[in-house]
């Protein structure tokens, strides 16, 4: 599974002269965690996440606590430019989907940029994977069996089975080595699927 067959697109961007306050609300309207902020080319300047929205957006509450509290300067974080994260991590279209979760468990990131050059076309998150792993395995089949037969409209035919996730593609008619690999490269552009085997 490649990050194209489960990206999120077209992409919510910001700029990075947007206000903070405009973009905590971007991120709550779109329901996402992170945004890539553009320049006026286009070009990936940053990402802003929730944790970078957060920080000094509350002043401590007095009633928390019974001791008087110390007075906090006020935030002078107030454009997106002064909280991104300009250091961006990306992935591109045809990484698999293997390599990605490595990369999000490691950096301990919840979503990333996909890029295709200069441009960014996707955002991939922790949350699309998810998404795709609790597909059910009978759409997964039904999906799996239409794309070989669009594929292959005159044939050969394959049984599919479908278990957690893992296509098991079974020959019943006219297979030769190359539909073969071909079947197994089709299956895997079907979100969700995880493996493909072979019975035997």
């Amino acid at each position: 599974m490649l990050v194209r067959e489960v990206m999120t697109h077209p992409v919510v961007t910001v700029h990075p002269g947007d206000t903070v306050r405009r973009v905590i609300r971007v991120l709550h309207e779109h329901d996402i965690t992170a945004v890539p902020v553009l320049d006026d080319t286009g070009r990936l300047v940053g990402i802003v996440s929730e944790m970078d929205l957060l920080r000094g957006e509350f002043d401590p509450d007095p009633r928390a606590s019974m001791r008087p509290l110390p007075s906090r300067p006020a935030s002078s974080a107030h454009r997106v430019e002064d909280v991104m994260t300009r250091q961006v991590v990306t992935v591109t279209e045809t990484t698999d989907a293997a390599t990605l979760t490595d990369l999000l468990v490691s950096k301990r990131i919840k979503s990333l940029p996909v890029v295709a050059g200069d441009h960014v076309v996707g955002m991939i998150s922790r949350r699309d994977l998810i998404a795709a792993l609790a597909r059910p395995d009978e759409d997964l089949r039904s999906d799996v069996i239409a794309a070989l037969r669009e594929q292959f409209p005159s044939g050969p035919r394959w049984d599919v089975v479908v278990r957690d996730g893992i296509a098991e593609i079974r020959a019943t008619t006219g297979e030769t080595e190359e539909h073969d690999r071909i079947a197994g490269l089709i299956a895997r552009t079907v979100p969700g699927v995880v493996r493909v085997t072979r019975p035997g």
